[in-house]
């Protein structure tokens, strides 16, 4: 496992094309974004996939998202209405997961058992350069323990789940903010959980 110091605002290129690498080959690393630090993987790895399933003991119903910058390529994984277009042009970048249903583009493990998938275009630097620079989406995941901890800073995250991960990005620490969750599977929006982000636009 290696830790790669990251500028937070202005993100060192032949860092970021390592980490990337990592994510080529199919191993998982860890990130800062705009709510927490959280863990990645390339979207199309299946066995990377796995890994992520297994380091948060999740079961495969749980939302994972998936970090990706462009709208037309995300209409090339999931459905997206021009009323969700119109609610993500709207607010992303940002603190914001949106569940939309998934295409048969995904490979089956990423989607939930109803078919459906978050969508998220953090605003942060480092994960957008990471976009950037892997030229398709991500999944990722925030880091939290099973005893609820959340991991927000990189001595901790080495500490408790180093072992499992291959590169750590140190971009400092992260005040933990939660994203709010929309659903935009239906024409009319649904808030699933309210956390960052200004929601008056679904007033």
């Amino acid at each position: 496992m290696r830790v790669l110091q990251i500028h937070p605002v202005n993100p060192q290129d032949r860092l970021i094309q390592q980490a990337v690498q990592v994510l080529e080959n199919g191993g998982v690393i860890v990130y800062p974004s705009d709510t927490s630090y959280a863990l990645a993987a390339n979207i199309f790895e299946k066995k990377a996939v796995e890994r992520l399933y297994s380091i948060k003991k999740s079961a495969k119903s749980q939302l994972f998202s998936c970090i990706c910058y462009d709208f037309s390529k995300i209409s090339e994984y999931a459905f997206v209405s021009t009323q969700a277009y119109r609610v993500m042009n709207h607010l992303l970048p940002g603190p914001y997961t949106f569940i939309l249903r998934g295409k048969t583009s995904l490979p089956k493990i990423t989607m939930t058992k109803r078919k459906t998938i978050g969508v998220r275009m953090p605003d942060y630097p480092i994960a957008k350069a990471l976009y950037e620079k892997c030229g398709i989406p991500f999944l990722s995941t925030g880091i939290r323990l099973d005893d609820g901890e959340v991991l927000n800073d990189p001595e901790s995250i080495k500490n408790k789940i180093g072992h499992a991960v291959d590169l750590i990005i140190d971009g400092g620490e992260i005040p933990y903010s939660p994203s709010s969750i929309i659903s935009l599977e239906e024409d009319v929006p649904s808030i699933i959980r309210e956390g960052s982000g200004d929601l008056s636009f679904f007033q």
